[in-house]
C-alpha cells in the first residue's frame, strides 16, 4: 500500500503543473499565444486553447488516474515537443544586456533540462500505470 501512495503523490505532483498551465492558458490567452506566435507555429490562438484543454485534462487524467498510460505518454511527447520548440536555443531580447541575455539563455536551457525529466517521469507512469489508487485500478476490478 505503501508504494501506492507514493504513485498516488507523484501522480499529483506531475498533474499539478498541467493542470495549472492550462488553466493559465485560458486565463490569459494572448501571452501564450504571443510565445507560440514567436516559435513560428501557426494560428498561435487557437494553438493556445488546444494546448490550454489538454493540459488541463491531460492533467486531470494523471491526477485522478483515468486512462493514465495514455495521458502519460500524450504528457511525455508534449514536454518533449516544448522543450524542442520553446526552450531550445539562446535568448536575445533587443536591448537588454548581454549578461541578461545569457543569464536567460541558461534558464531557457534549464526549462528545456526540466522537460525532459517531467517526461521521463511520465514514461515511468506509463510503463508501470497508476497504482491501486485510482479509477484505472477500480475499472479493472
Amino acid at each position: 500500500m505503501a508504494n501506492n501512495v507514493i504513485i498516488l503523490i507523484a501522480r499529483a505532483l506531475l498533474a499539478f503543473m498541467f493542470i495549472m498551465s492550462g488553466i493559465g492558458k485560458f486565463a490569459d490567452p494572448a501571452s501564450t499565444a504571443g510565445m507560440i506566435e514567436q516559435a513560428g507555429l501557426p494560428a498561435a490562438t487557437a494553438l493556445n486553447y488546444l494546448a490550454a484543454i489538454f493540459e488541463t485534462l491531460a492533467g486531470l487524467a494523471i491526477l485522478t488516474g483515468f486512462y493514465t498510460r495514455i495521458a502519460a505518454y500524450a504528457l511525455a511527447a508534449f514536454c518533449v515537443f516544448t522543450a524542442l520548440v520553446f526552450h531550445n536555443g539562446a535568448i536575445a531580447i533587443p536591448g537588454f544586456p548581454d549578461a541578461a541575455n545569457g543569464l536567460l539563455t541558461v534558464f531557457n536551457q534549464l526549462l528545456m533540462f526540466k522537460n525532459f525529466a517531467i517526461a521521463g517521469g511520465f514514461l515511468v507512469l506509463a510503463v508501470y500505470g497508476p497504482g491501486t489508487l485510482s479509477i484505472d485500478a477500480r475499472r479493472k476490478a
